[in-house]
């Protein structure tokens, strides 16, 4: 194309000379005023999309993961030049790194405990806070199980608590099987973990044959293979596998609730409802390509937290959010 155009422009001039034309210097004129035009509207055209390049450090819980995925690839299609990828080490794994300097952002289903605030500290490490969105944690079982219609908060700390001596089903009620569970539960350094950890075994210790993992596909994969799997992760994670589970909704002494956008959101399924955050480093806020990251997840991570089977934060949250982001600039 450049070859041809250039044809062009010299048999113009050839022309020009042969006949005696003068326009050459007009023709010209007019070339440069075109190419003016085109560069002043290239700059604004920059100047409108304002891409930035740079990379974003981001790792941590893989219950917010599908949110934050979610932002980074939306973002990407505004920034093209910002790499965002999100790890998955867990809660615990992400802050082990956060707090020593290795990532920018850390996402978590559990807030930042006090051993790694003190961590985060000795290695000059300052943060914010922001809440992305609720999270209705869920107990699945397997389809071809027929016979659970629900468990209660007490029935689940039998069934997880070591040395309780519960093995099959009909250990915990007479009238079901006695069939040996399987148990399914994210790993220690999973924020998951530690709020089940939390609310249902009151800080007793876990079963020892439990099966832990920290990618909850495997614990998906886990309860869906067998018909006397038992598990629990976040709410996503069931939307986007119930095909192959069933949840099991839990009673906490008002009746069975399931988990859905409203009783996570009004706090009826308790207690297994929590909120899900990500914690950024005040020092990266600095730099514009995470600044406007962060300013483009705040105002997009409630929809896209809808759309992968989380449920939004308040309007209210998101203000916090944007004036904790904006002091730091």
């Amino acid at each position: 194309m450049v070859g041809l155009m250039a044809f062009t422009v010299a048999c113009g001039e050839g022309e020009n000379e042969a006949s005696g034309n003068t326009g050459e210097s007009n023709n010209n004129a007019d070339n440069n005023s075109a190419n003016e035009e085109s560069d002043n509207e290239k700059n604004s055209s920059d100047e409108d999309t304002g891409e930035l390049e740079g990379e974003i450090a981001i790792d941590g819980s893989s219950t917010v993961f599908p949110i934050m995925e979610a932002v980074s690839e939306e973002f990407n299609l505004v920034q093209p030049g910002i790499r965002a990828s999100v790890g998955v080490s867990g809660t615990g794994g992400g802050f082990k790194r956060f707090t020593i300097g290795e990532t920018d952002i850390s996402n978590a289903s559990r807030p930042i405990k006090e051993e790694e605030i003190a961590i985060a500290e000795e290695n000059g490490i300052e943060y914010i806070e922001l809440e992305l969105a609720y999270d209705g944690l869920s107990v699945v079982i397997n389809p071809e199980n027929d016979f659970v219609d629900y468990l209660t908060v007490d029935e689940l700390k039998m069934m997880w608590i070591e040395g309780n001596g519960v093995e099959t089903w009909k250990d915990i009620r007479d009238e079901w099987p006695d069939e040996e569970i399987e148990f399914y539960s994210p790993g220690h350094d999973s924020g998951t973990y530690d709020y089940w950890n939390e609310v249902i075994l009151n800080e007793e210790e876990m079963r020892r044959d439990a099966q832990l993992s920290e990618d909850d596909n495997v614990l998906v994969n886990g309860v869906a293979g067998g018909e006397n799997g038992l598990g629990y992760f976040g709410y996503a994670y069931y939307i986007e596998n119930k095909d192959k589970l069933k949840i099991v909704p839990i009673d906490n002494g008002d009746g069975a609730v399931e988990p859905t956008d409203d009783t996570v959101n009004d706090g009826s399924y308790a207690p297994l409802s929590r909120p899900i955050y990500t914690y950024v480093n005040k020092e990266s806020i600095k730099e514009d390509h995470l600044y406007e990251y962060l300013k483009f997840m705040n105002e997009n991570v409630g929809d896209l937290a809808l759309e992968v089977g989380y449920v939004n934060a308040t309007d209210e949250s998101y203000e916090n959010n944007l004036e904790k982001i904006e002091a730091e600039r």
